[in-house]
C-alpha cells in the first residue's frame, strides 16, 4: 500500500489532521459522542475494512483528537470468504494510516442451530466484539450502519413479519452482552460516506475492500438491494430517507406503548419477580391492551415472541377460563417456557426439563 500524500491536510478544531474528512460526518459523530449520558474516555470502533467502517475509524480519529478520547479498532475475521486475510491485511494498514491500536478475533460461524450464515456470522461478531472490548476495558463501541442499512432492515422486518417494535430497526444507541453500541450515521446517506471514502483513498492511496456477499442476491440483504431496491430507486428516488423516516416515527410511537405496557402491567397486582399476573385484573383491560401487556410481560421474563396465531390461542384459552382461574387445562408451552395459571393468576417461567411447574 502505498500512502503517498495526495491531498492537504483538513483542520480539525484548530489542530491539522493529517487525512481529509468530511464536515457532515464528522459533526454528525460529535452530536452523538455529545449526546451520550458520559462523554467516553476511551471507545471502540468495528472495523471489517470497508467504506462505511473505514470512514467511521478515521472520522472516530480525528474527532477524538478534539477530546484527547482514545480510540481502539476492532476486527472480526469470519473466515468465510477466500479474500478475508487480505481484509485483515487493509484493516491493518488502515490503523497504521491513521495511528490506532488494532485488536482482531477470529471465528468459526457455526450453522447446526438452524440458523442461516447471515444471523449466524452477526452473532459471532457481536460475540467477538464483546471479547475484545472486554479485553481491552472499553464500553462503548461504534458500528457505522447508515441511513440505506435502516432503510433495508426495515423493509427486511415488515416482509418477514416482524411486530411494531422490530419495524424501529436499529436504535441509535443499544445494548447487548453489557456493551452499549453507538450508530452516529444513521441518518447520513451512504453517498455521503462513498464521497470521503474516495477522497480518503486519493489522499492515501488505501482503498476499502469489497464483500461479494454485499451484492449476492443468495443473500437476503443483498437480494432486496440488487433486486428490489433498483425498481424503488426509479420510481421513488427518495424512498430510503422515506423510510428511515418511518422507522424514528415507529420507534417514538413504540416507547409510549412501552410506557403504557408498564404501567398496565403494574395494575396487574403483578408478584415480586413479574413472572406472575391476576387473571381477573388482565380481563378489565381492553382486548387491544390485553394483547400489548401479555407481550410486554413474556419479554421481560425472557420468553420468545410467540406467533399470530399461537397468541390468539393464549388469548382464547386466557379469556375462557374460570373467573377465578380455577382451570388447570391451561397449558401453553411458548418456545422453552410454559404458562399456566393457578388459584387466579397467570404464570409463566422456562420449561422444566422434569416435573411440574410450581406455583409461587
Amino acid at each position: 500500500m502505498n500512502s503517498r500524500p495526495c491531498a492537504p491536510a483538513a483542520a480539525i478544531a484548530g489542530t491539522v489532521f493529517p487525512h481529509p474528512v468530511s464536515p457532515e460526518l464528522a459533526s454528525a459523530l460529535r452530536r452523538a459522542l455529545q449526546a451520550l449520558p458520559q462523554p467516553p474516555a476511551r471507545f471502540a470502533v468495528a472495523v471489517s475494512g470497508g467504506a462505511d467502517s473505514a470512514m467511521l475509524a478515521l472520522h472516530a480519529a480525528a474527532v477524538a483528537r478534539e477530546t484527547g478520547a482514545g480510540v481502539v479498532l476492532l476486527h472480526v475475521h469470519h473466515g468465510l470468504q477466500d479474500a478475508a486475510d487480505g481484509w485483515r491485511d487493509q484493516v491493518e494498514a488502515l490503523a497504521d494510516l491513521l495511528g490506532l491500536p488494532l485488536r482482531q478475533a477470529r471465528v468459526a460461524v457455526a450453522t447446526a442451530g438452524g440458523q442461516g450464515i447471515e444471523a449466524a456470522a452477526r452473532d459471532a461478531r457481536y460475540a467477538a466484539l464483546a471479547r475484545l472490548a472486554a479485553e481491552e476495558g472499553v464500553g462503548l463501541i461504534l458500528l457505522a450502519h447508515h441511513r440505506n442499512d435502516q432503510a433495508e432492515t426495515v423493509l427486511l422486518r415488515l416482509l418477514r413479519g416482524t411486530g411494531l417494535g422490530g419495524m424501529a430497526a436499529m436504535a441509535p444507541l443499544t445494548s447487548r452482552d453489557g456493551l452499549a453500541y453507538l450508530r452516529p450515521w444513521l441518518e447520513q446517506d451512504r453517498e455521503t460516506i462513498l464521497r470521503a471514502a474516495r477522497q480518503f483513498a486519493g489522499a492515501t492511496c488505501w482503498h476499502a475492500v469489497q464483500d461479494p456477499t454485499n451484492a449476492d442476491p443468495r443473500y437476503t440483504r443483498a437480494a432486496l438491494r440488487e433486486l428490489l431496491a433498483p425498481v424503488l430507486d426509479a420510481r421513488w428516488p427518495g424512498w430510503r430517507a422515506i423510510v428511515a423516516r418511518h422507522a424514528r416515527h415507529v420507534a417514538q410511537a413504540n416507547e409510549i406503548l412501552d410506557e403504557v405496557a408498564r404501567e398496565d402491567f403494574a395494575a396487574l397486582e403483578p408478584g415480586p419477580d413479574g413472572a406472575s399476573f391476576s387473571l381477573a385484573a388482565w380481563r378489565r383491560l381492553s382486548p387491544a391492551r390485553q394483547v400489548h401487556v401479555l407481550r410486554h410481560w413474556l419479554e421481560r421474563n425472557g420468553a420468545r415472541m410467540p406467533t399470530e396465531a399461537r397468541m390468539n390461542d393464549l388469548l382464547r384459552q386466557l379469556r375462557g377460563l374460570h373467573s377465578l382461574g380455577h382451570d388447570r387445562q391451561l397449558r401453553v408451552e411458548q418456545a422453552g417456557h410454559l404458562i399456566r395459571c393457578h388459584r387466579g393468576r397467570v404464570w409463566v417461567e422456562p420449561r422444566p426439563g422434569a416435573g411440574t411447574l410450581a406455583p409461587r
